[in-house]
């Protein structure tokens, strides 16, 4: 009797591969059912910093648009579509981090401004005790 031996499609060398194929996928499923708690936590970190750098006076077009992000990802949380909330808490973040180095840089710009016209008017005054 003549024995026929069946090779299976996956070699024993192909079986980790898919083992980790598999388990990667598993964790990124588990990771786009929870909650982007900490992406929150940094995204509201961040607008607040923007806002208290003068975003809003100085930025308010990215200040507009990283409060906009940030209260759809609030709703996306709400309705748990929780992978949009995450991709919306991201993209608010850095909006609001734009912002917040627009305003620090518009505030920059302005004491330098200010120091200028200051030396300016010391160099006038200078000039008039001189005659």
């Amino acid at each position: 009797m003549k024995t026929t031996r069946v090779e299976s499609s996956v070699s024993r060398f192909q079986l980790p591969k898919l083992a980790a194929v598999a388990l990667g996928g598993l964790l990124l499923a588990a990771c786009a059912g929870n909650p982007p708690k900490e992406q929150f936590a940094v995204t509201e970190s961040a607008v607040r910093e923007a806002v208290s750098a003068g975003g809003t006076e100085y930025a308010p077009v990215e200040m507009r648009a990283a409060q906009q992000k940030w209260r759809q990802a609030e709703l996306a949380m709400q309705k748990e579509e929780f992978d949009e909330a995450r991709k919306l808490a991201e993209q608010a973040e850095w909006d609001a981090r734009v912002a917040e180095r627009k305003a620090r840089a518009a505030k920059a710009q302005k004491a330098v401004d200010e120091a200028r016209q200051g030396v300016e008017d010391l160099r006038e005054e200078s000039m008039r005790g001189l005659q």
